[in-house]
């Protein structure tokens, strides 16, 4: 007679086994393999022979195109950060104040994150803020007589950070906002109301002093969630700025850059690209620790 402790272990291993052996092989084991090839000379080749050691992280940290990368991606956090944590709060605090129809809205605005990364940026680049007359962007600054604008091509001033931006924050907002939603949702309406009896002025007072304080592990999630994002971005970057004549390097983070370094058209360093990964993921996972340390993320709201 098999126990009660048997059956619950063999239902966990049941359901949990199989994600735990995906999870293995397709994210651990070429995880582990890519910091491998990172010692080696591996160009054009995944069983490379020539150890090389710390070369290959020598020469991307003082490689000038990929602290380029970096900084591309510092200017996007800049924005993208900041940006995304304020709406996403903004429409999550309307949401909930709503009497009717809040699981439409909320519906609505979840929508766009099921959206594929490279559809939304395809419609970015060709309808929204093609370089031609009859896209919409354009077509709104022809009303007021304004010239068509490269939106994508335009350096000086940067104006394909605008592109870049707003498609993120189309894309992701939804999600935050559901974070943000289900944050304000736990808290308990006893803080408001012994707050009105103490005479708090609804609005910023009771915002300040009750509400924010009570969404601060909730903050400091999507805070760390979307600094990492920031760093991983990919899908926008290449299909929005890419076309036939390539990629240009004023607007080049750290994926991209990696990609063409590993997979480009010069022919594969799959060492010298897996050190670059490396790196990225060590800066990410810096960034997220010191950030947590001065959020005190983990410990309960006072």
């Amino acid at each position: 007679m098999v126990s009660r402790k048997a059956r619950d272990a063999r239902s966990f291993w049941l359901f949990v086994g199989p994600f735990l052996v995906g999870l293995a092989v397709f994210a651990y084991l070429p995880i582990g393999w890519s910091v491998y090839l990172s010692f080696f000379d591996a160009r054009n080749t995944v069983t490379p022979t020539t150890f090389v050691g710390l070369d290959n992280y020598a020469e991307m940290l003082s490689n000038e195109a990929f602290l380029s990368s970096l900084g591309t991606f510092s200017v996007f956090a800049l924005f993208i950060v900041p940006l995304t944590f304020v709406l996403s709060l903004l429409l999550a605090l309307g949401v909930h104040q709503l009497q009717f129809a809040r699981a439409f809205f909320r519906s609505v605005f979840f929508l766009p994150f099921a959206c594929s990364y490279v559809v939304a940026s395809l419609i970015w680049k060709t309808s929204l803020f093609s370089g031609v007359r009859y896209g919409l962007a354009n077509t709104l600054l022809s009303l007021f007589d304004i010239e068509p604008v490269a939106w994508t091509g335009t350096v000086r001033p940067p104006l394909y950070w605008i592109v870049l931006v707003t498609a993120r924050l189309w894309l992701q907002l939804g999600f935050y906002m559901i974070l943000f939603l289900a944050a304000l949702q736990r808290i308990p309406g006893q803080l408001y109301e012994a707050a009105w009896l103490d005479g708090a002025k609804p609005g910023w007072q009771i915002f300040r002093y009750i509400t924010l304080p009570q969404l601060r592990a909730t903050s400091v999630a999507v805070l760390l969630l979307n600094l990492i994002n920031a760093y991983q971005a990919f899908d926008e970057f290449y299909n929005i700025m890419g076309d036939s004549r390539g990629y240009p390097p004023f607007a080049r983070p750290p994926l991209v850059y990696l990609y063409y370094t590993s997979l480009g058209s010069g022919g594969q360093d799959l060492g010298r690209g897996s050190a670059g990964a490396v790196i990225l993921a060590l800066l990410i996972a810096l960034v997220t620790l010191l950030q947590g340390k001065a959020f005190r993320f983990g410990k309960a709201a006072s």
